[in-house]
This record gives structure tokens, C-alpha cells and sequence, in this order.
């Protein structure tokens, strides 16, 4: 897919144009069009003219920039404008709360070009002084440039599982195999993944290799052998692909899903019971006599143990669960019976609410909740409270004509920095849902941040915390915050904590979940919509929830629409 090189082309305008002090209107535009193309489904090297500009966003021009780039494998405006500034001053930005004027005054007065400047200078002292830059500012410049180096050579999920399921598809299509799977941590659905392990079975390996290497998502091939293959594709993602024998496939995918540490124990228990197990296959020790490995299960089996499920492979407790019987029963994308944190064009969204209603029902929901952005978040449109109530009441009588499906109405309200709520209680008590999130104050101490949300949570009305650790991956770390009080709060006052399952967020993250689940709070798995398909991004979400050992009980919104009325009603009491 050519996704996200065109992504990251139009990010790099659109900062670009911000170091010149270009029109905001039109920085806005690269943005939103490089937001709704990240995570689309389909590869925009097969969507033609007319139906690139169905995508918010996206007008002739851009589409036509698209085309270009697709076409040539260049984009003329985009190389014309990275001549007008040092290339690493692009990369700068990159720094979590370093904008473009800042970037702009560093090179004006201290010729900063890269990161690697950036930070010797910081480290130095050097920047303090300069015209909004304090002690505190070098500091958490620092901060940034070391989440930044920890993500280096990792990629986020939501920018992986694209890239593998389209060389899968393409595979299926060109290529003579017959079993055919993703393994790796990518398989265990793990927030950022170093590299793609696929395994496929097949008569003509040969063949097999020959079509991989080939691919159109080929950048780099590194090796072509007859069994195993690697390769990097445009994104810069090494691929390995490994075609094993059909009796080895299942032990083969248990070997290369498992963590290390994971695979470790399983092989411990094995030595202990006289049998070694590898990626070929399970085979007793004495005899060389191979007992099991065709089926992924035989790992397990042997062992007198249930199927551990590929996210819980960590060896952070489930051998021990499996070996006494006590494997949680995970939820399932089926479980999911309608999307609690959505936004329309009213906010920052891009649909209107017939639109939202339309994409939900066609994944089968029961019920959708409408949470627009409340008055105090101005870049994002927020809704006055005159809004929110005639929204409100528009719901209201849409729910009269609709059948088989309901809306909640409800707003995503801004915890201000002193704790305090964006709407009345007046107006909130209107609402079906609230859901309250944090979108300033990010450096605030982590007494601060943690007393806004327990003061949020004690708010009757208010339903769910939203992206509870503010992080964004690869970008913002999460804000400082007693994770434990926030969940013991939650279980006092009856609130729910989100897993937004937008990908470059996961958040609650898979140990949180779990440490959540201990303590019986509940769990709510949301997309954060803001364009139909960012709907598809439930599965990441649900995928996180598998790693924190999340059931179908613990998540609201598997609930029924009126066991889920029921629910929020008893909160607000």
C-alpha cells in the first residue's frame, strides 16, 4: 500500500508550510487529508480521481497530488518545497510539543538543522534564553528526543497490519500457497512492531519466493532463499517470510508467534517431560520420534493445557492459567455491540450523524453514541451549550424514527486544567453519556493531572475517561499520572475507562487493562471516530483488550441498548 508514503508526504508539506508561516487553512487541509488516509483500508494506488475526492479531505487538487505521486513515484510541489528549508529542520518537529516557530527561531539563531543539534545544544544549556524557551523547556525537549530514540526502528501497529495484510492478499492472489498466516508480535497485536514474520505452506516454495520478492511493496530485497525470504518495503518495514512443511506449520506458527520469554517456559516444560519442541514440530527426546506439530494446538495439548490465545503470549501468567484451567474467556470483535466515543462534522468530524448511523449499522451495531467535542476545545469546533442541547434534542427525535438501531447523545467534555468540567451539570444531566478526556495541561505534575480526572470521575454524569494516559505512540509520551488511584476511583464511582482503539493511541495500554480488570473496573472499547472508516479501528482496540486478558463482562459496550441505558443511569444515580 501506498498509504502512508503519501501520508507522511503531505505531514512534511503540511510542516513545511507551518516553518514558512503559511496559510493555517491550508495546513489544516494537508493535515486532515494525511489523517483520513492513515488507516484507510484500501490502497490509495487503486482508487481512481472521482474516488479520492469521496474522501473528507480530499479535493481535486489533492487527489490530483495523489495521482502524481502514485503514477511517477514523485510529487513536483512537495520536492520544490523541502528545497526551501534544511532537511532536518523537518525532522525537528518530530519532538513532542516543538512547533514550527520554535523550529524556525532555533535555526534563525543558533543554525540548529537536525535533532542530533537539537539535542547537544539542549544538553548544553544553550537554548535557554531564547525568546519563550526556559530550564524547564530544555528539559522536556530532552524528554522528547529520548521517546523518540526508544521508538526508533519500531513502527505503530496501525501503520503495520496494512502494510502485512496487503502483502497477504497479494500472496493469495499471485502465489501457490496453501496455509498462509502472520505471526510474530505483530500476531499477538502488540502496540509497535519491530518487523512482519509471515508463514506459509506450499508445494512450490520456489515460486512462492519468486512472487514475494517481487511485490509492488518491495523497496529492498535483503535476502532470497529457497525456504525463507526477506525483504524491506516502501515504508521502510522488513518482511520475513518462511514457507515450512505442512506437518511443521502449526508448531512452526506457535514458535514464532510465542514472546521469548513465552516460547522459554514452554520449552522448560518440555525438557522436563523428556520432549523438545522447535519450530519444526514437538518430538520425544529419546525415540527422535516427532509426536505432534501440525496443528498449532499440539503445543499446548501436550501439555495437558487449553489454547492460549496469540495476545495473552507473554509470559505474564497464562501458563500457569492454562495449566489450572483458569483461561479467561477473551472478548471477541462479535461481542461489540455499538461505538460509544464518535464525532460528527459538527466538531471535528467529517460525517453527519445519518452518515455515522448508515457506517454503523452496516457493521452490525445496535447503537452508536454522537460525542461532539464540548465548548472549550476551539481547534476542534467544540459546541457551545446551546449546540449540544439542540443536538441533543435532534437525537432525540431521530431515536422516534428509528428501527433497530439507537443513538446516545452525548458529548466528549473537556476536564479543564483546574479539574473543572466544560458543561454545567445542568446540561449534562440532559445527556445519555459523557465522556470526559483531558487535551491540555499535558505537562502539568502528575498530582495535578491525576486529581482532574479523579475530580472528573466523581461527577455523577460523567460515564467514561477517555484516552485516559494522553499518548500518542511514537509521537507523545503518556502524561505523568497515579494509574492505580485513577482505577480505584473508577471502581468507587461506577465510571469506565476507554481503550480508544485509535492506533496511534491503544490507550488504556494492554498492562493497565489487565491491572483494571483485577480490580473489576470497567472497561469501555472505543474508536474515536472522526471518518467512517476509522470505525474498521475496533479491532485494534479489541486486540489491545485480548492483551490485558479483557472478557465480554468487562467491556460496556457489549452490553444490550437498554442494559447499557440501564448502566449509565445507575451511575448518574
Amino acid at each position: 500500500m501506498r498509504n502512508q508514503e503519501v501520508v507522511k508526504i503531505f505531514n512534511d508539506i503540511a510542516d513545511i508550510l507551518e516553518i514558512k508561516g503559511d496559510n493555517p487553512f491550508r495546513i489544516r487541509a494537508y493535515r486532515r487529508a494525511a489523517q483520513n488516509i492513515d488507516g484507510l483500508a484500501k490502497d490509495v494506488a487503486e482508487i481512481s480521481a472521482e474516488e479520492l475526492q469521496k474522501i473528507p479531505g480530499i479535493g481535486a487538487d489533492l487527489a490530483g497530488k495523489i495521482q502524481e505521486y502514485v503514477k511517477t513515484g514523485s510529487l513536483k510541489f512537495y520536492d520544490e518545497l523541502k528545497k526551501e528549508v534544511p532537511s532536518g529542520l523537518v525532522d525537528i518537529l518530530s519532538v513532542p510539543g516543538l512547533g514550527p516557530k520554535t523550529a524556525k527561531l532555533l535555526f534563525d539563531k543558533l543554525n540548529i538543522k537536525n535533532v542530533d543539534d537539537l539535542e547537544q545544544h539542549a544538553k548544553e544549556g544553550k537554548l535557554k534564553g531564547l525568546p519563550g524557551i526556559q530550564a524547564k523547556t530544555e528539559e522536556n525537549i530532552l524528554k522528547g528526543i529520548a521517546m523518540i530514540k526508544r521508538h526508533t526502528g519500531r513502527f505503530p501497529i496501525g501503520r503495520v497490519l496494512p502494510v502485512a495484510e496487503g502483502i497477504l492478499e497479494k500472496l493469495k492472489e499471485k502465489a501457490p500457497v496453501n496455509k498462509l498466516s502472520i505471526a510474530g508480535s505483530l500476531r499477538r497485536w502488540k502496540d509497535t512492531i519491530k518487523d512482519i514474520d509471515i508463514l506459509a505452506t506450499s508445494k512450490d516454495p520456489h515460486k512462492v519466493m519468486d512472487v514475494f520478492v517481487h511485490l509492488p511493496q518491495v523497496k529492498e530485497v535483503l535476502m532470497k532463499g529457497p525456504t525463507k525470504s526477506s525483504l524491506i518495503t516502501n515504508e521502510g518495514i522488513q518482511v520475513d517470510l518462511r514457507v515450512v512443511d505442512e506437518g511443521s506449520f502449526g508448531a512452526a506458527l506457535a514458535y514464532f508467534t510465542g514472546s521469548k520469554a513465552h516460547n522459554i517456559r514452554l520449552r522448560e516444560m518440555a525438557v522436563r517431560k523428556g520432549l523438545k519442541i522447535n519450530e519444526y514440530g514437538i518430538f520425544d527426546v529419546k525415540t527422535e520420534k516427532k509426536i505432534g506439530g501440525e496443528h498449532e494446538n499440539d503445543v499446548y495439548k501436550i501439555f495437558e493445557m487449553h489454547y492460549i490465545a496469540p495476545e495473552m503470549r507473554e509470559d505474564t501468567g497464562e501458563i500457569e492459567a492454562a495449566l489450572e484451567g483458569k483461561l479467561p474467556e477473551l472478548v471477541e470483535m462479535e461481542d461489540i455491540k455499538g461505538d460509544l466515543h464518535v464525532h460528527t462534522k459538527s466538531s471535528d468530524g467529517s460525517h453527519d450523524i445519518q452518515e455515522l448511523i448508515d457506517a454503523a449499522k452496516a457493521r452490525g451495531y445496535e447503537y452508536l453514541a454522537i460525542t461532539d467535542h464540548s465548548k472549550g476545545l476551539a481547534v476542534a469546533r467544540g459546541l457551545s451549550i446551546d449546540q449540544v442541547l439542540e443536538q441533543n434534542k435532534k437525537i432525540k427525535a431521530l431515536n422516534k424514527k428509528l428501527k433497530g438501531f439507537k443513538l446516545l447523545s452525548g458529548t466528549e467534555m473537556d476536564i479543564k486544567s483546574d479539574g473543572s468540567l466544560d458543561y454545567p451539570d445542568e446540561v449534562l444531566k440532559q445527556l445519555d453519556i459523557v465522556v470526559a478526556s483531558i487535551h491540555s495541561g499535558f505537562r502539568q505534575s502528575k498530582e495535578q493531572i491525576t486529581k482532574r480526572l479523579v475530580s472528573a470521575m466523581k461527577n455523577p454524569y460523567v460515564s467514561i475517561i477517555a484516552h485516559p494516559s494522553g499518548r500518542l505512540i511514537g509521537e507523545r509520551d503518556a502524561y505523568e499520572i497515579d494509574m492505580e488511584e485513577v482505577l480505584k476511583t473508577a471502581k468507587e464511582t461506577g465510571t469506565a475507562i476507554e481503550i480508544n482503539a485509535y492506533p496511534l493511541r491503544l490507550d488504556l495500554s494492554d498492562m493497565y487493562i489487565k491491572k483494571a480488570k483485577e480490580m473489576n473496573v470497567l472497561l469501555s472499547i472505543n474508536t474515536d471516530t472522526h471518518v467512517t472508516f476509522q470505525f474498521d479501528f475496533m479491532a485494534y482496540g479489541v486486540g489491545t483488550a485480548r492483551r490485558g486478558w479483557a472478557e465480554k463482562n468487562d467491556v460496556l459496550n457489549t452490553l444490550s441498548y437498554n442494559a447499557l441505558m440501564k448502566r449509565l443511569k445507575r451511575k448518574a444515580g
